[in-house]
């Protein structure tokens, strides 16, 4: 690839945290999270979790990084549970559904669009032969409540990136057990630069059609959510080439450990690849593969299990932390407070990352315990986008996080959020009032249009 184009360095990558939604709550839905199985019927503060978002991208920004914010789902989804046969009223349908079905009205009622990982797969301009980012929206097929949610991350993401002579909108892939898509939580970017050209590498858990060295080879415990056939569809979509995408399985002990995405256990930036020895279940093929592709040279951090075991990795969160890149060629770590309470863990950050030779030179920790205990932490709650100067000017609404936004989102959620949530609250037809109330308030703060079903008529 050396014959690629130099870096254009007025690229920039913008992480977009999704807001925590109003009926954020502790439904225990997720399969294979162990910290969502763990907290499941606790109660949940949505006001906290929101304003904990807020004060993460707030910090980021104002430590000079681009970031942008994305609207919650609407939620309860009424319109998911009248398909299901709940009919009558909204207070008659929660009513039903609560004494009927209180799994599925859980399950409406989720707020996990805010970890924007899931949201989409992109490709940026520099990457892709027609020069414009790509967005695949994830069809989170896996989980009932997750499946609720790409019609509406496509339409905002249409909204926000309308411009077609800069970004192109795919459809969401077949939502079936083949083509399982979990979006970038399964994916990552590796360049010497932001504007240069990259490889990504997508990482899968199984293959739907038993082809290839990894057939047969699959967790016991957990289930495998992501497929390799997902992967290729995106990669093929975005038009990358073989030279640009490389294809690894997850290690199937650290999914049956609680490793349900790749990004819980390794997280790329730039050239610098920081990774738990458990997390490919081929390390050395996978590596050889990124390096005999990448312009740049790969810098791997490996962290071996007997530093932190795959047990304090899940726990923790490590690896789900952001790795952002400085002007002066150093890298910044925001890792989760629970990353201090694990003394291998902390004592790996210290004695392991800051004092290697890698280009971390910065660990930053952020509360973000609100959604730590419904098992996502800062790289869950944020999907990356690498835009130019010319395509971050083409962005429509106001969805770059600045100052005077900052304080009306604060303003906002204070407004609109409740303090407490138990699951049995969620059958209050005044939750969905009220979350109704904040959402079409919000599509004005961020004049994003008319995005939510309820909107849409």
């Amino acid at each position: 690839m050396s014959d690629q184009p130099r870096p254009d360095r007025d690229y920039r990558e913008v992480n977009f945290d999704g807001l925590v939604g109003p009926t954020h709550n502790y439904s225990g839905l997720a399969l294979g999270n162990v910290a969502s199985m763990t907290h499941g019927g606790l109660v949940a503060n949505p006001r906290e979790a929101a304003l904990q978002g807020l004060a993460k991208m707030k910090a980021l920004m104002e430590a000079g990084y681009a970031q942008g914010v994305l609207p919650p789902q609407q939620r309860p989804d009424l319109g998911a549970l009248r398909a299901l046969g709940f009919s009558g009223s909204d207070e008659r349908v929660l009513a039903r559904a609560a004494g009927e079905a209180p799994q599925i009205l859980r399950a409406v009622c989720s707020a996990s669009s805010m970890w924007t990982a899931n949201a989409a797969t992109v490709t940026p301009s520099v990457d892709a032969p027609d020069g414009r980012a790509h967005f695949t929206p994830a069809n989170l097929q896996s989980s009932f409540h997750r499946f609720l949610e790409p019609a509406t991350t496509a339409r905002v993401l249409a909204a926000i990136f309308r411009d077609e002579a800069h970004f192109a909108h795919h459809p969401v892939l077949p939502a079936t057990p083949a083509f399982s898509d979990e979006g970038a939580a399964n994916h990552t970017r590796l360049a010497g630069d932001h504007g240069e050209p990259g490889v990504h590498l997508f990482v899968y858990g199984r293959e739907a059609f038993g082809w290839g060295t990894g057939e047969g080879v699959m967790p016991r415990r957990f289930p495998a959510r992501q497929t390799l056939e997902a992967s290729q569809a995106v990669a093929r979509q975005h038009g990358l080439s073989e030279r640009q995408a490389v294809f690894a399985q997850q290690h199937p002990e650290a999914i049956d450990a609680g490793v349900f995405h790749n990004d819980v256990i390794a997280v790329g930036n730039g050239p610098v690849l920081l990774y738990h020895e458990m997390a490919f279940l081929d390390e050395a093929a996978t590596l050889e593969a990124l390096r005999e592709r990448m312009a740049a040279p790969l810098i791997p951090v490996r962290i071996p299990g007997e530093a932190v075991s795959l047990e304090d990795a899940v726990a923790s969160y490590l690896f789900n932390s952001q790795l952002l890149s400085n002007p002066d060629g150093s890298m910044t770590l925001v890792v989760p407070g629970e990353c201090q309470e694990r003394e291998s863990v902390w004592r790996t950050i210290q004695d392991h990352l800051l004092a290697g030779q890698n280009p971390i030179g910065e660990v930053v920790v952020k509360d973000v315990k609100q959604s730590m205990r419904n098992g996502g932490g800062p790289a869950c709650l944020r999907l990356r986008v690498v835009l130019g100067e010319a395509e971050r000017r083409a962005l429509s609404g106001r969805v770059l996080l600045d100052a005077p936004l900052y304080a009306e989102l604060t303003a906002w959620v204070e407004r609109h959020y409740r303090d407490r949530l138990a699951p049995e609250d969620l059958a209050d037809p005044r939750l969905a009032e009220e979350s109704l109330a904040a959402l079409d308030e919000l599509t004005q703060i961020l004049a994003i249009g008319s995005v939510y079903p309820f909107q849409r008529g």
